[in-house]
């Protein structure tokens, strides 16, 4: 259910709605918006009665949700979210960027790229301290000595982290070192995983499954905003298909798609969408121009000595190129 407020309903409205709501033993979910409040009502295992808003100061009107997400859709919130990490922002307009190794090697390499990310006005800066990797034996990542090479980053170049986390205790970990938590393809739905993220203080990068439908990838997002976290990037990395021209088939119809159903931002990893270097750059160009929020890209400065995905990693010349190219669209569609 959602209950929509009056535009001028004052804070101590909202409240005693609030009041209601958890009197009955379900949980209320507050949107503030530009003209509106709504508040969302999660918790019930059937029907709820309408009387029981309808006629509460402040109220506009109950409605009844039949779709099955309550949280990230435009029907609780018209206004696009805006995700703030540390100062940085994706979703106000511009055009963030999330650059970096796939996994974090040493001091040297992952310093001489965020030099580079810093230098191109990226404000993200992506690194992986704890890497799923499809077989047992790959470089799995340094664990907590990467995350600890990932504060230096931020406190020499300014940069926000942005790492993953495979598990409970690996959240406890980013949460304590990072600035937001990405939740990979390969957990998309772990569901006792992202209860977890969505009871954290850090924002979500929640990374589409690599076999998972629009409405599967929403639901996902729909667990963590159920927990009381509301500060969601969606992040579209391609879909296995029967392809092998690509690593993956980058789903740009999910921008559009995504736009037309939800409030969160939307970002595009150009690099896991296609898997090979010279692809990358003209996806991220696509997907700027199709409308996404920001850009995710895997930068090594030496791609052929990469420890994981140094096929789909642009060198530091190259992420340059791409980054004044994307802004570029960018302020044109703008």
């Amino acid at each position: 259910m959602l209950v929509v407020m009056n535009a001028n309903a004052t804070e101590a409205e909202i409240a005693g709605v609030v009041r209601v709501i958890e009197a009955l033993g379900l949980r209320a979910h507050t949107m503030p918006g530009a003209t509106r409040t709504a508040i969302g009502i999660t918790g019930n295992k059937g029907a709820i009665s309408l009387q029981h808003f309808e006629n509460l100061p402040g109220v506009a009107e109950a409605i009844r949700v039949s779709k099955p997400y309550k949280l990230i859709t435009l029907d609780l919130k018209q206004d696009r979210t805006i995700v703030d990490i540390g100062g940085a922002k994706i979703g106000n307009g511009s055009l963030a960027i999330i650059a970096g190794p796939c996994a974090i090697e040493t001091r040297q390499q992952t310093f001489a790229v965020a030099e580079v990310v810093k230098k191109s006005g990226a404000k993200f800066f992506r690194g992986g301290a704890f890497k799923p990797r499809t077989s047992p034996y790959a470089f799995a990542g340094l664990g907590e000595e990467g995350l600890k090479m990932l504060v230096e980053v931020r406190e020499k170049f300014g940069l926000r982290i942005v790492s993953e986390a495979l598990d409970e205790p690996g959240v406890d970990l980013v949460e304590k070192y990072a600035d937001m938590i990405q939740i990979g393809a390969r957990n998309m739905q772990n569901y006792t995983l992202l209860r977890r993220v969505g009871r954290s203080k850090l924002p979500v990068l929640l990374k589409r499954g690599m076999a998972a439908t629009l409405e599967e990838w929403l639901l996902a997002a729909e667990y963590i905003m159920s927990e009381g976290n509301y500060q969601v990037v969606l992040c579209e990395r391609g879909v296995r298909t029967f392809a092998q021209h690509t690593r993956n088939t980058l789903d740009l119809a999910a921008v559009p798609a995504v736009r037309r159903i939800s409030h969160l931002p939307i970002i595009i990893d150009a690099s896991h969408g296609t898997g090979k270097n010279y692809m990358v750059t003209p996806l991220a160009r696509a997907g700027v121009a199709v409308g996404a929020d920001g850009l995710m890209i895997e930068v090594h400065c030496k791609p052929e000595e990469a420890l994981s995905d140094g096929a789909q990693a642009l060198t530091l010349d190259e992420f340059e190129q791409m980054a004044d190219e994307v802004r570029a669209i960018h302020e044109v569609i703008n």
